[in-house]
């Protein structure tokens, strides 16, 4: 699990690994566009943009991508962007809830593909609202465990802050937030000198899902095939994992 709610595949063969770097490097880069055209190219009095070089940066977008991204967002290289923020709702296998967010310059191609997707893939598209509800938008700010970071080091750094809790994933620990005190928190983390790998908003389910291995599977492929869409920028959902199920899938990789 990604997050709360977004699945990131491994272990894949290296010309599939190639073909999803490039695209979240796409996807990354619409980010920044989107935030420099939103608040201007100045990272330090735009908590958007910085947030947004900060995760192209964790995942190794080169330095002269990002500055090209910034500039032609902010207008400043001559090129327009326009692109739309677009949610689409569904379900997957076992009625698991999704909801597909689209950042496209494209509105009739992006429905077209994602409802493509979905039917390929065993999952329904729903009404506007029938899935929303189930999901609320927090900040989250992903920290890589280290061996001298404990959970109370971050505790300590961002409840003042206004943290609402510190949930320890495994290999890392996430900060959830009022999406309005986000930046405050990322502030808070790094003047604690802690390293995070992202800051961003998500939707996070309020109830959720724990499918058996078999369900998971067939939902997973599903997420796996709306983020290939170029069109597709996050996707989330209301999965759950028991140990047992998320060890089973790791085996069959």
């Amino acid at each position: 699990m990604s997050g709360h709610s977004k699945w990131a595949t491994t272990k894949h063969k290296k010309a599939v690994i190639d073909a999803k770097r490039a695209k979240s490097f796409a996807k990354l880069i619409k980010n920044i566009e989107v935030a420099a055209k939103i608040g201007g190219a100045d990272p330090a009095g735009n908590p958007t943009l910085a947030d947004a070089i900060q995760k192209a940066k964790k995942t190794s977008v080169p330095n002269d991508n990002i500055d090209r991204a910034v500039k032609r967002g902010a207008g400043l290289s001559g090129e327009a962007i326009d692109y739309q923020t677009i949610m689409y709702e569904g379900y997957g296998a076992g009625g698991v809830a999704l909801l597909i967010e689209c950042l496209t310059d494209n509105r009739n191609r992006a429905a077209a593909e994602v409802r493509t997707i979905m039917s390929r893939n065993g999952g329904t598209m729903a009404d506007p609202g029938s899935v929303a509800y189930n999901f609320s938008r927090k900040g989250v700010i992903a920290i890589t465990k280290t061996d001298s970071l404990t959970e109370d080091d971050v505790l300590l750094a961002v409840l003042d802050a206004g943290a609402e809790e510190v949930i320890d994933r495994g290999e890392g620990f996430e900060v959830v937030t009022d999406p309005s005190d986000l930046v405050e928190v990322r502030k808070a983390v790094q003047a604690a000198g802690i390293d995070y790998d992202q800051a961003e908003a998500e939707f996070v389910a309020t109830v959720q899902v724990q499918p058996d291995v078999d369900t998971a599977q067939k939902v997973f492929r599903l997420v796996d095939a709306l983020e290939d869409c170029d069109d597709v920028q996050n996707v989330f959902t209301n999965v759950d994992l028991t140990p047992e199920v998320e060890a089973a899938l790791a085996e069959a990789d």
